[in-house]
């Protein structure tokens, strides 16, 4: 599964570096990057423009699509460890309806002529989404407890009050319901390297984290009883694991608009084939993920060329018949 996975990603970064209305030769795309990123003064072989596209345009968007990727599925495979649910996704504690928010606020100042909102797209619905899981967190309290079922429900609560807001706020400057749904259905075709440095050190905490959390989340399977009874301290590790997830969820978002099914997809792909423990599960669903979006977007940007799908209609085009695919196995679906 290992070799498999990262087999996929570099066939994935290639096909994204060498793929669109200008072909690139493979050889020539890779040592381009691997010049720029070693500075050994390789030989290409390519134009100057042709470089110019490898690293400016298409660099940037294969990087950031893995960043997201990994990012996303790897959050979605701990909030399903967290809640012991295979349809848990990283959007759960209410991280789309609060970056959508922001994201349309952000959107809307601009229509009414502010000085250079766009610009804070990103800042506006990052801090949406983390003000939207604070939010919840606070609500999610039950005789002074945090539960599963009050945090699951209090996200619900939460995202519907803040779609209710974007849906008004949308339905006021309906001038602008385009540059809402582009970013709300996800785009990476303005990727440059300024985004991919502005995730990356949330990813790497948000990473770094979930990935040394992978056998507290083995012991928290079995139960919160059980594991707290082998010493585990639940409450301790479901806070710093939806925490680190939520906040890699809200950057990932907060450059790449809202990409679905990412977060259900690639885990449970990885516990058909690779097993049931995290150990295994978030490690695999940080490569595969990161491929897997980076695909998906190579699909979107060349489907119906020179026009783009926006990537989250990739996604759940492949999403929603595995979505139902689980449903099925978990005997929620009957034929």
């Amino acid at each position: 599964m290992v070799v498999g996975a990262t087999a996929a990603l570099v066939a994935a970064v290639v096909l994204g570096l060498v793929i669109g209305p200008i072909p690139i030769s493979p050889p020539g795309a890779v040592a381009e990057v691997l010049d720029r990123l070693t500075g050994l003064h390789l030989a290409t072989g390519l134009s100057g423009v042709d470089a110019a596209v490898v690293w400016q345009i298409r660099a940037p968007r294969v990087a950031l699509g893995l960043l997201v990727g990994g990012t996303l599925a790897t959050a979605g495979g701990a909030y399903q460890g967290v809640f012991r649910n295979p349809l848990a996704d990283p959007y759960l504690l209410g991280v789309a309806a609060g970056a959508g928010l922001g994201a349309t606020i952000a959107i809307d100042a601009g229509a009414e002529g502010a000085t250079g909102p766009l610009a804070f797209v990103p800042l506006a619905a990052f801090a949406g989404a983390l003000a939207a899981v604070g939010l919840t967190y606070v609500l999610g309290v039950r005789r002074g407890e945090r539960s599963p079922a009050t945090l699951l429900l209090a996200g619900i609560a939460i995202s519907s009050m803040l779609t209710a807001v974007q849906t008004y706020l949308q339905l006021r400057q309906t001038q602008t319901l385009r540059d809402v749904y582009s970013w709300v259905l996800g785009d990476l075709s303005t990727a440059g390297w300024y985004d991919v440095l502005l995730l990356l050190p949330y990813a790497v905490v948000t990473l770094a984290v979930l990935l040394a959390a992978c056998r507290r989340l083995d012991v928290l399977a079995v139960g919160d009883d059980e594991a707290a009874a082998l010493g585990l301290d639940v409450a301790r590790t479901r806070l710093v694991v939806l925490a680190a997830a939520s906040l890699g969820t809200a950057a990932a978002v907060s450059v790449s608009g809202l990409i679905g099914f990412v977060g259900i997809i690639v885990p449970n792909a990885v516990r058909l084939v690779g097993g049931t423990s995290y150990r295994s599960v978030l490690p695999l669903s940080l490569v595969t993920g990161g491929a897997f979006l980076v695909l998906a977007d190579l699909v979107a940007r060349t489907a119906l060329a020179p026009a783009e799908l926006p990537i989250g209609v990739v996604t759940a085009a492949l999403g929603g018949p595995f979505f139902v695919l689980v449903l099925r196995r978990r005997g929620g679906v009957q034929w």
